[in-house]
């Protein structure tokens, strides 16, 4: 400052008049993440992703049907943990208790039982079951909380479910398959062998199906037929063994040349139909016990 210019004067800055007694705090968060601190986990960063879905993204304006593809995209290349949560979403997005909803809860479920989460299996299974327990999805829901509840232990309630998956679709040939594994393991043996041939005659000729014929026709005394199916089991194990070869093979030298993709992974659920060849839309089954 030069001696010609004059000395500014010192600002006085206004004390201001204090808030009064309404004055209600300013927040960028929106009212539904003002959580109860003791029933929401902090660290759990899923909560707060989940509120802002709700309150941001109409459920009108989300494809329910392509978040369902992606998830099924993840079981298949066995990123499952990432299916559950996919599958989860769908639900949350799609109608409430609606076709697509359950669709949703019984692949979440199947997504649980392939990392061996047994009770959130369960748990989706039954939610599935609650929003209709006669629908077209129905009979995938009670066939595969049947093997869930095997798995977690709790034997005496598999049955029950399995036979009611036979009951809302006889043309389901995995739950006829689930079904002759629990009377084989109550001692009802001759049932035990229909409920298989019921699942070979609709299409689920497997390796897996066969031996467990032949454990029923061994205990039942009837050797020369136990024998034929475990020689056919072993057939059929064989056969795809030469053509997993085959494909590795295949790929190998498509590798070669530069090219290269995913492949189906090995124990991909079947589909709804029977058919194990692949994945598809329908709601997933976890390939029996």
């Amino acid at each position: 400052m030069s001696d010609d210019e004059p000395e500014r004067e010192s600002h006085q800055f206004s004390e201001g008049q204090g808030l009064n007694e309404d004055y209600e705090e300013f927040t960028l968060d929106p009212e539904e993440l003002n959580a109860d601190p003791s029933q929401v986990d902090p660290v759990d960063t899923r909560v707060i992703a989940d509120l802002l879905d709700e309150r941001n993204i109409p459920k009108d304006r989300v494809d329910v049907e392509s978040l369902m593809e992606v998830g099924l995209s993840y079981m298949g290349i066995n990123r499952f943990e990432e299916a559950t949560e996919t599958f989860e979403r769908a639900a949350q997005f799609a109608d409430d208790d609606s076709l697509e909803q359950q669709e949703a809860w019984v692949n979440k479920g199947a997504a649980h039982a392939q990392l061996e989460e047994w009770d959130e299996a369960i748990g989706s299974y039954r939610e599935a079951l609650r929003i209709d327990d006669d629908s077209e999805h129905a009979a995938s829901a009670e066939t595969n909380l049947a093997y869930a509840l095997h798995e977690n232990g709790q034997g005496e309630q598999a049955l029950e479910h399995a036979e009611k998956a036979v009951e809302i679709d006889p043309r389901f040939p995995q739950a006829w398959y689930n079904r002759g594994f629990f009377l084989v393991e109550r001692g009802l043996l001759e049932d035990a062998v229909t409920a298989f041939d019921n699942a070979i005659r609709l299409g689920m000729r497997n390796a897996e199906v066969l031996e467990e014929k032949a454990r029923a026709l061994d205990e039942l005394g009837r050797e020369d037929e136990a024998e034929r199916a475990a020689e056919r089991a072993e057939e059929i194990r064989e056969e795809a063994e030469q053509r997993m070869v085959e494909e590795q093979a295949e790929g190998g030298a498509m590798g070669a040349g530069g090219a290269g993709g995913a492949g189906g992974a090995p124990g991909d659920p079947g589909r709804r139909d029977g058919d194990a060849g692949g994945l598809d839309g329908d709601d997933l089954d976890l390939g029996g016990l």
